[in-house]
């Protein structure tokens, strides 16, 4: 019996006597035969490879479909030595930045033959990961990649099991693991840098979570960068990724007569500002600039089209999986951070500010 095979039904002469027939396995020489190929060609169309002409791929495949061939992946994982599955680990799919970073490793894995096999975990603790690491174990996948996004609750650091390929997205563990990341601190730089150089003052914030690592690093970077200029740091505010949230934080900023340029840290809540700011008769960018950060695929059809930073999901997926199954084909698993590039995308929701005379300062509101 072939070790790359599946059950389909073949009558058994012991099967008399109203016994149920037993089943025996079709295997892959049973295919070939059927398609006319040779085996190799029914391994390579079963696990994807892109070595064949799509006319033989059909043949193959309909030969499949004929006898019910499925193929072994326990069995090609003894033979070969890899299960061609990637776990995921991840805490939320609520968020702009875990789907579409799931999308892309989902999109790339395929691309190299490869499945993902989809963790979520309940609460963001260190004990959840590792019982995340143990399922996956079960599951028999060849490296895992862990989507952090927070802080874990019971751990200021986090720890993985030893002698397991991982790479870690959204986190501040470079200096022990594989980290991909968007450059987070640079994006933001752009926003307040693109803000100033219109001739704002100064730039407000509404920040992410605060146990968020990408909320934490964009909130960062625009306080320095606003330092690093010489202006005035105006007070922090926060938000939870939603536009709800954008939409009451906005409805406060709109009443402070110094606030004519703010960053948003997600497009979502800066939605929710755009509604509180037209609640409030305030418009944008005529009292006020606003800039998003993500470049959803909606961001160009808010009133007014948003002005965002553009996050590259596809490459982070991309990377991911590169530096994976780099760990998985050579044993290797160098720490540091991968950062893939931002860029600001301008719109509409930007402009330089109203002539000071028609505009009240900051006054105490702003923290020098």
């Amino acid at each position: 019996m072939s070790a790359s095979s599946s059950p389909v039904a073949a009558p058994d002469p012991a099967g008399e006597g109203g016994r149920s027939p037993r089943r025996r396995r079709v295997s892959m020489a049973d295919v070939a035969r059927l398609a006319g190929v040779s085996a190799q060609t029914v391994s390579r169309v079963s696990t994807g490879h892109p070595g064949v002409v799509g006319s033989t791929r059909e043949q193959v495949l309909d030969a499949m479909r004929t006898l019910g061939y499925r193929p072994n992946s326990a069995a090609r994982a003894l033979k070969y030595g890899e299960f061609r599955t990637i776990g995921v680990i991840l805490f939320t799919l609520s968020t702009t930045g875990n789907s579409r970073t799931l999308e892309a490793i989902a999109t790339h894995a395929a691309d190299e033959g490869y499945v993902i096999t989809l963790i979520p975990v309940a609460a963001p603790t260190q004990d959840g990961v590792h019982g995340a690491f143990t399922r996956l174990g079960e599951l028999a996948v060849d490296g895992v990649i862990v989507i952090m996004e927070v802080h874990l609750l019971d751990s200021a650091t986090l720890v993985l099991p030893p002698d397991v390929p991982v790479v870690v997205v959204d986190s501040d563990a470079g200096d022990r693991y594989s980290v991909v990341d968007t450059h987070q601190a640079d994006g933001a730089r752009q926003a307040v840098h693109h803000l100033l150089d219109l001739g704002h003052r100064t730039v407000w914030h509404l920040a992410g979570p605060a146990e968020s690592y990408a909320g934490e690093r964009r909130a960062l970077a625009w306080r320095a960068a606003l330092e690093e200029a010489g202006r005035p740091v105006p007070e922090l505010r926060r938000g939870d990724w939603s536009a709800d949230a954008g939409y009451r934080v906005g409805l406060d900023l709109a009443d402070e007569p110094g606030c004519t340029a703010l960053f948003v840290a997600n497009d979502q809540m800066a939605l929710g500002v755009l509604r509180a700011m037209y609640a409030k008769g305030r418009v944008v960018p005529r009292d006020v600039s606003v800039v998003g950060f993500d470049d959803i695929a909606e961001a160009g059809a808010f009133i007014p089209p948003l002005t965002t930073v553009h996050q590259d999901f596809a490459e982070v997926g991309r990377r991911c999986v590169e530096a994976v199954l780099r760990q998985v084909r050579t044993g290797s698993a160098p720490a540091g951070t991968t950062l893939v590039p931002t860029r600001l995308v301008i719109r509409d929701s930007t402009a330089p500010p109203r002539p000071a005379s028609t505009r009240v300062d900051l006054g105490t509101n702003v923290a020098r």
